[in-house]
């Protein structure tokens, strides 16, 4: 007969026996249990073979005992909200215990005690029932964004190394996005949903006015955006704009909401709703005052939750609604944080559905990656009716919104703007940006070329230069060392011109007077031309008490509007720089 013992003194073998063995006869677990004790201890077949011999517990199913216990589990209907249970006697004890059985891919550690629920003992132990199927396994790229079938080592579209990552698609997500759209649609347009049927072709066409059917945008800027769009903005399309941080995405929606609530030569002002999941409202505001953008009918929120925008903007039923951005947004109940490639994916696909059934059409941002993609599945750029970039670089004012799909118009189209303290504005003469500033009194500069260049339906012509010597100082026998002090990186061609007077400055051995500013970008030809936002910068250099301002000559006299205690020196090309600082008194 086996001895029992108190707890503090019960040797390992029976306290194995009392947590993972005396569950009820014929269960999965006793015979998993039974084969681990009989496996790991010595004589453990023995031991089992044993008929145990507990005295003081007679307790069976049939027994007045067994019921008042048994009676107290829960009801079916309470049972639904706790954890499956699998029952069991421990003979230690004398009482009828429970042990919890979970999902495999619930966070559970073994040894650690469960939560009692309801007055019921639960076990130390669970008897865990694994969920049939598995989720699908594909490997994507953190970088670019490309799925595969199998690892790589490095990314066969970007190239990149060791950013090929597992992913698990989890089963419950798979039709997350369209039932969230789905339902919501549905309480929009009860009757609506139950009367869809396929129409005819020459019904859809009749029922539809061509010429009204797109949404113009106005103005000099509404007229450049609908020129890459296609000729407005389509009811029920869903649009991406893509671009870097900082380029002017949320500028550019911004603005186009606003001429959408405003509705010039469409229908007069309706509700547009922007929102945003990275900035307050306070913060919309204060940009959409900057732009002086007052129009009543924009309304501003800001949320991160796909339901609740969409539960939100039903009151207002909005000709249009803008997203800002995607990477920011979540659905409930599907994998992984908001920006994951699961939740990006599930959160179009209900944009997408939401905007089909409502007719509502709505323009959304994307982040990009370090190679200029899209970040998130490449499928995204499929989902979706329209792909545009926003390009530029970082210390030019000029930017370029550029077509990469369109579902309703050409991909050759490109808009050309330029980013102001106001916003973007349209560039009437695109071909001025690529040109030098040239006289009709001024040399004939030797080296430069003009290039008609087409880029999508629009001509540019283009300058070339080649380096040549304008000033007649012999430079190509000296070593030239520069420097920009405190290790400041200088990127932006308004630093061209003081670069040049320094050069020229340290070749002739005549130091430059302390109270002159140099601004301006220096062509191949030796010619000066303007920079951006040029009247912040001699602001700048006045309240620093410099006395004189070397700038391009097209900026001369916008500068000397400004009324500043400085003398503006505006110069066509080097050789004047040259005349005009290094002279002898």
């Amino acid at each position: 007969m086996l001895k029992i013992q108190p707890a503090s003194m019960q040797p390992f073998s029976t306290l194995l026996l009392r947590h993972e063995l005396l569950l009820l006869p014929g269960s999965q677990a006793s015979a998993g249990s039974r084969s681990l004790l009989s496996s790991s201890l010595p004589g453990g077949s023995r031991l089992l073979d044993r008929p145990f011999d507990f005295p003081r517990c007679t307790l069976h199913s049939g027994s007045p005992e067994w019921e008042e216990q048994s009676g107290a589990w829960p009801s079916s209907s309470e049972a639904e909200d706790m954890h499956k249970v699998s029952p069991y006697f421990d003979p230690l004890e004398g009482k009828i215990k429970s042990t919890p059985v979970v999902d495999e891919n619930e966070s559970f550690r073994v040894g650690k005690p469960f939560t009692k629920k309801k007055g019921h003992n639960v076990g130390p132990y669970a008897v865990v029932k694994r969920k049939s199927g598995k989720g699908r396994i594909s490997w994507v790229c953190d970088n670019c964004g490309e799925g595969f079938g199998q690892w790589w080592g490095s990314c066969p579209s970007c190239h990149t190394l060791a950013s090929v990552k597992k992913f698990v698609e989890a089963e419950v997500s798979t039709s997350r996005g369209s039932e969230i759209s789905e339902a919501v649609v549905r309480s929009w347009f009860p009757q609506q949903l139950r009367t869809a049927a396929p129409l005819s072709l020459a019904e859809v066409s009749a029922s539809r006015n061509q010429s009204e059917w797109r949404i113009p945008l106005s103005g000099h800027f509404g007229q450049e955006v609908s020129r890459v769009l296609g000729g407005g903005i389509v009811p029920g399309s869903l649009i991406l704009i893509g671009g870097d941080p900082g380029i002017g995405k949320s500028t550019l929606l911004l603005q186009i909401a606003s001429i959408l609530a405003q509705g010039f030569n469409h229908n007069g002002p309706a509700p547009v709703v922007y929102v945003s999941g990275e900035e307050s409202i306070e913060q919309i505001g204060n940009r959409a005052d900057r732009m002086s953008i007052t129009t009543k009918e924009l309304f501003l929120y800001s949320s991160t939750d796909i339901e609740d925008i969409l539960d939100k903007i039903q009151t207002l039923f909005p000709r249009a609604l803008v997203v800002d951005s995607i990477q920011t947004v979540y659905l409930k109940g599907v994998t992984g944080s908001a920006g994951n490639i699961m939740q990006v994916k599930e959160c179009t696909s209900a944009l997408l559905r939401f905007a089909k059934q409502t007719n509502i059409p709505i323009l959304f941002t994307g982040h990009v990656t370090k190679s200029g993609d899209i970040a998130g599945p490449r499928m995204l750029e499929h989902i979706v009716d329209g792909v545009f970039y926003m390009e530029g670089e970082r210390y030019s004012s000029y930017r370029l919104l550029r077509s990469v799909k369109n579902r309703f118009g050409s991909t050759d189209e490109l808009g050309v703007f330029e980013m102001t303290e106001f916003g973007l504005q349209a560039v009437s003469n695109p071909s001025e940006i690529f040109l030098s500033e040239h006289f009709s009194d001024s040399e004939v500069l030797a080296g430069l070329a003009v290039a008609v260049i087409l880029d999508g339906s629009r001509t540019f012509l283009v300058e070339i230069q080649v380096l040549m010597k304008q000033v007649g100082l012999k430079l190509q026998e000296n070593a030239i060392f520069l420097n920009v002090v405190s290790g400041f990186q200088l990127n932006e061609t308004a630093g061209d011109l003081a670069i040049a007077a320094a050069i020229c400055s340290s070749f002739l051995e005549f130091p430059i007077p302390n109270d002159v500013a140099f601004i301006g970008e220096v062509g191949l030809g030796g010619e000066l031309r303007s920079v951006p936002r040029m009247d912040k910068r001699v602001i700048a250099v006045a309240k620093l008490g410099f006395k004189r301002c070397i700038v391009a000559k097209t900026t001369e006299k916008s500068i000397m509007a400004l009324n500043l205690e400085m003398e503006i020196l505006g110069c066509k090309n080097l050789k004047e720089v040259i005349n005009a600082v290094f002279v002898r008194v």
